[in-house]
Order: C-alpha cells, then sequence, then structure tokens
C-alpha cells in the first residue's frame, strides 16, 4: 500500500509519446472483452481506447477476500461502483491465498472465493486487474501478502541477530532486517522463485478467458533492499534495482504465466518510493512480448511530512508548497518508463486520504497525462496498515457496512466526466469538479462501438447537461448517463464539452 504516504519523509528530511495507437495488438477477431496494450494505450475488444477510473480492492487479513457481507463486498457494492462510473477493479488475490501452506500447492477454494467477486463485477463491466499484494512481506515483519514458507526462505541473517522489528508500518520497511529479506527474495532461483510463478500460473490458468480481465499486476511495491536510500536521489533514482533485480524475477513468472494465456496484460511495478518522486526507473522491454503494462503508485511526499508532525516525528513541516509538482513529475516518469519498456502505463493506487486538494492535484495531473488510474481504496476495510494508527481516511464511506455514508466531497473530486471509451486517439482531456465542466479532443479511427463518456448526473449534473461537439453526433438519449457519440464521416478530430444546464 502507501509507503510513501508515511515514510518519504524520512528521506525528504535526510535531503533529498508517443499519442499515437499501433495496430500490434489484440485480433480483430477476438471479441471477449478483455483489455489489450495498443501503442500507448488499453484497448477493448472493439479497437476503442479505454481509459480507467478505479478502486483498490484489497482485504488484508485472513482469508484475504473481503465476505459477502455489508462489510466486505456484495452485489450492492458493485452496483455503487458501476452506478459512480467506477469502470476498474485492482483486486488483492493475494499470494498467500494462493499458495499458502507450500511450493506448487494451490488452494483452490481461495480462488473460488474471489471468483464470486469477479463474476460480480464482471456483470457490471468493470475491468479487473489481478493483483499480488503485499506489505513488509509477511506477519514476521508485521506485514502480509507473501506466504509464510516463502518469507522463511528469504529471511537473512539480519533477523537472527538483531531479531525481526516490530516499528510496524511502514517504519519495518526501512530496517536492515526487512531490507536484506526483500534482496534475498529478489535473488532467490529456487522454491521461492519456482513458487511465485506457479501461483501466478494457477491464477493465470484460472481467469485468462475471464471477461473484463485486464491481466496481472505481479507484485505489490516490492521494496528495493538495502539500496533503497539511492530510490529517492533526484535524476538518479535506482534503475538497476528495476533492471537487475526485479526484472528477471518478473520475467519468471511472466514466461510460466504465457505457458497458460499467451494474450493477457502482464505488469510489472517498481519500489514505490521514487514512483512518487518521479525519480528514474530502469524496465526494459522484453524479447517478444507486447502486452506489457507499467503499475506505478503516487503517494504526494508532501502529505508524508504533514502525518510526521500528527504522529510527533517532526515539531512542524520544513517545507511547504503544493503536491502538483510531484503528481505531474511522477506521471510523466510513469510515461517514460512504460514506453521504454515497450507498454503501457496504469497509476494502480493514489490518495488513501481525505485531502481533497491531493485528489485534485493528481486527478488532474492524470487527465493532462492521459493516465488512467486506480484509487485506494474502495473500503476501509480493517487495514492493518492504518487502522492500528487510526486512520479511516483511505476510503470512500466513514462506514464501510453503510453506502449512505459515502464522503460527499470526496466524490465531487473522484467522481468524473471521462470518456470510457473512444473511437479514436485521445489528445486532450480536462475535468473541473468545481464547475463540472469537461472538455475533450480525440482524432477518430475505426473501430466497432460509438465513443462513450460517462456523465455523473447526481454528482455533478443534477438539473441535467448540455454538449458541445464538433466532428462527431450524439446517440445517446440527451442527459443519458453514458453520453454516446458517433464520429462524423470524414472528420479528423472531434471536440467535445460538457457543461452543467
Amino acid at each position: 500500500m502507501r509507503i510513501i504516504a508515511r515514510v518519504a519523509v524520512l528521506a525528504l528530511c535526510a535531503g533529498l509519446l508517443s499519442c499515437g495507437a499501433s495496430r500490434e495488438s489484440a485480433s480483430s477477431a477476438d471479441t471477449t472483452p478483455q483489455l489489450r496494450r495498443d501503442g500507448r494505450f488499453l484497448v477493448d475488444a472493439q479497437n476503442r481506447v479505454v481509459l480507467l477510473h478505479g478502486v483498490n480492492l484489497v482485504w488484508k487479513e485472513a482469508p484475504y477476500v473481503p465476505p459477502a457481507d455489508a462489510e466486505g463486498f456484495t452485489a450492492a457494492d458493485a452496483d455503487w461502483l458501476a452506478q459512480h462510473g467506477f469502470n476498474a477493479a485492482r483486486i488483492g488475490v493475494l499470494w498467500t491465498g494462493v499458495m499458502p501452506d507450500a511450493p506448487g500447492v494451490v488452494d483452490h477454494a481461495y480462488l473460488d472465493a474471489w471468483h464470486r467477486v469477479v463474476e460480480l463485477l464482471a456483470s457490471r463491466r468493470i475491468w479487473m486487474l489481478f493483483d499480488f499484494h503485499q506489505d513488509m512481506l509477511g506477519p514476521i515483519y508485521q506485514g502480509e501478502g507473501v506466504p509464510p514458507w516463502a518469507v522463511d526462505a528469504v529471511v537473512g541473517d539480519l533477523t537472527a541477530l538483531l531479531g525481526a522489528p516490530s516499528l510496524g508500518f511502514p517504519f519495518n520497511y526501512f530496517t536492515p532486517q526487512v531490507s536484506q529479506s526483500f534482496d534475498n527474495l529478489w535473488k532467490n532461483d529456487g522454491a521461492v522463485r519456482d513458487g511465485f510463478r506457479d501461483a501466478w500460473v494457477a491464477v493465470a490458468r484460472r481467469w485468462k478467458d475471464q471477461p473484463y480481465s485486464m491481466g496481472y499486476n505481479l507484485f505489490n511495491e516490492p521494496w528495493a533492499g538495502l539500496e533503497y536510500p539511492s530510490c529517492l536521489i533526484p535524476l538518479l533514482g535506482c534503475p538497476a534495482h528495476d533492471r537487475k533485480e526485479l526484472q528477471p524475477f518478473f520475467e519468471y513468472a511472466l514466461a510460466g504465466i504465457r505457458s497458460v494465456d499467451p494474450h493477457q496484460l502482464v505488469w510489472f511495478e517498481s519500489e514505490p518510493q521514487g514512483s512518487s518522486l518521479g525519480t528514474p526507473k530502469g524496465f526494459v522491454p522484453v524479447d517478444g512480448e507486447t502486452q506489457l503494462g507499467y503499475s506505478f503508485h503516487y503517494y504526494c511526499p508532501l502529505a508524508a511530512l504533514t502525518q510526521a508532525v500528527q504522529l510527533g516525528l517532526l515539531d512542524a513541516l520544513p517545507v511547504s508548497g503544493t503536491c502538483a509538482g510531484f503528481a505531474r513529475a511522477s506521471l510523466r516518469e510513469a510515461r517514460d518508463q512504460a514506453e521504454r519498456m515497450n507498454g503501457v502505463e496504469l497509476l494502480t493506487e493514489f490518495g488513501a486520504t481525505d485531502d481533497l486538494d491531493i485528489l485534485r492535484q493528481t486527478t488532474a495531473a492524470a487527465d493532462a497525462q492521459l493516465i488512467g488510474w486506480q484509487y485506494w481504496q474502495y473500503k476501509n476495510w480493517r487495514d492493518p496498515t492504518t487502522t492500528s494508527q487510526g486512520s479511516g481516511a483511505q476510503g470512500l464511506f466513514a462506514d464501510d457496512t453503510d453506502p449512505a455514508s459515502a464522503k460527499a466531497d470526496k466524490l465531487r473530486v473522484l467522481v468524473r466526466t471521462y470518456p470510457q471509451a473512444t473511437a479514436g486517439i485521445p489528445q486532450a482531456l480536462s475535468f473541473d469538479p468545481d464547475t463540472a465542466v469537461f472538455e475533450y479532443r480525440y482524432t477518430p479511427r475505426a473501430a466497432a462501438g460509438p465513443t462513450q463518456i460517462y456523465v455523473p448526473l447526481a454528482v455533478h449534473y443534477p438539473h441535467g447537461y448540455r454538449v458541445e461537439l464538433s466532428g462527431a453526433r450524439v446517440r445517446s438519449a440527451p442527459d443519458a448517463a453514458l453520453l454516446e457519440l458517433d464520429n462524423d464521416d470524414g472528420a479528423t478530430q472531434v471536440e467535445v464539452r460538457i457543461e452543467p444546464r
């Protein structure tokens, strides 16, 4: 989860386009509703560019899947997401849930339990990213996600010498014991690496043909180990960690996935600290592979300083200013990294806060870069990395069991007018959550379906909306929640403006 939002303070105090789309991706004969990479964008089976606005769904306590009750996830939750325009979910199908007891031994009942949620989401046409989520490896380090047998195999001699740290999340990350264990994980070439691959093979075999899947996020926030301080050095970062440690580990799992699923996207993720600062990353292309994604996280470092003051770690903020510059730097580097690895980028975590300024700045920067996102997270869900510190700010509800407790001011920022599917190549996008004015420009191209723009009537347009349009014509009913457009014959550009009545 949100390491940078709590721990970048330690490093900060120490001192710190391609706009086109190729046709190298999915076959036109493939009508399964799954996402593929096409140039710098995600496309659906109708050859439309898809932009994602989603949430994270990660239950971090055993049994590592949300229960089918009001606190957890039910059909009412899937309906709520669809009604509020969220068209994507990153779901925490944890490694420790898939393969809890021994390498190669898959718990198929765990996959069955998640399939209930998968079907609810797919039936609402919500795109799903399967995620091996983790924080601080496992329980020995007050974390979760990596199975105990794998953690036991990578625990280093520093843990034996110093004992397991008990500083809690996220501070254990910065201890030599945890950092050394992550280093051991990346260089393991035996049962742990095989088990990681085989767990992903089991997931891919189960959901390779799943409608509304968008692939596999291999490992959440892979810590850089003992070299972590270098990841925050401006203009330098720690790209060697990506290239020499993470990429071989990920490619091993990728090969396993490709043995059962040759088509779906596979997403690499880098360490979280530098991602939030925009320091350079080091993933490179994989020979013969066109369906790669780059998953990255952004948590404003200034928010970490605010939290440090609240926790008594600092007497006052040593810096002042806005998060907007950090957001722009983070998203620019993500775009560059995706291009360097021949992939597509997605902001798979941000937020975890009720700070509306941070949410405004992040979503505005994502619009400007034409990058989709998945907010952290849908509900608080007893998250052990935050509830121990009394934080209920990460979720969209004041009470996880009560949909009526949704945070209205937060929704006004996150529930936005945006193009869910475009029969063309996006060029520019903006939305003002205060005025509800939406502007969008794209270059038409052939597609088997219309451009679809989600318009949040209840949140932003209670009296309906007006559309100004050139290069296309409206095919949906007036004031429809899903505005549909057909491109005009011969149009070279489409411009759309939406404002409240």
